[in-house]
This record gives structure tokens, C-alpha cells and sequence, in this order.
């Protein structure tokens, strides 16, 4: 069967991976799921190497994709925190299952 681009829209399996794929998403997600609320410097400290861009470029595709909550405090200064939403949670059981995979067979 061929693949093309009309297929992404109607495969969970290349939806699943367009959230999780990318050099940071699943970085990120992990992060998240260590935490129960982080703040955007926390985030990039944690993420050796991210710039500041790709943080916050990752951040918004993955509150597009309902992974992700942002939640904005009126306070002076602003304060901004990012966790997982309840979609971003069910991830989680399979971000543990990719590092496992990796952890196995890792060097082999």
C-alpha cells in the first residue's frame, strides 16, 4: 500500500507519532511527566541544549495537539505554568514503554 500525506490525516498510528516524534516532544513530555506543574525556564534548564525558540515553538504544537496545558497567572510579573493534560497523561504508559525499548536495546 502507498503511503501519502491524505493517509496521515486518517492513521492514529501517524497521528500518535506526529505528537510524540520530533527531536523535543518526547524529551518534553517526559519532563512534564516527572512534574506536576513547570515553569518555562524549569523546562528549558531540564532539556539540555533546547533553545529558546524550539521550547517554545515544541510547547505550542503540543498544546495545538491537546497534550499540553498552559496556564497564565495574573500576577506581576507574569507567572506561566505547563503540565500535562489528561490526554498528555494517557502518554505517559507509552513514553515509559519507548524508554524501556530504548534502555534494552540500546548499544546492541
Amino acid at each position: 500500500m502507498k503511503y501519502d500525506s491524505d493517509m496521515q490525516s486518517l492513521c492514529p498510528a501517524a497521528f500518535s507519532f506526529q505528537v510524540i516524534g520530533g527531536k523535543w516532544n518526547l524529551p518534553l513530555l517526559a519532563v512534564l511527566a516527572g512534574n506536576e506543574t513547570i515553569r518555562y525556564n524549569a523546562l528549558k534548564r531540564e532539556l539540555n541544549g533546547i533553545t529558546a525558540t524550539t521550547l517554545a515553538n515544541t510547547l505550542k504544537e503540543l498544546i495545538a495537539h491537546g497534550v499540553v496545558r498552559r496556564e497564565a497567572f495574573a500576577e506581576v510579573p507574569l507567572r506561566v505554568e505547563y503540565s500535562l493534560t489528561e490526554s498528555g497523561r494517557e502518554l505517559v504508559p507509552l513514553i515509559e514503554a519507548i524508554v524501556g525499548w530504548g534502555d534494552r536495546h540500546l548499544g546492541k
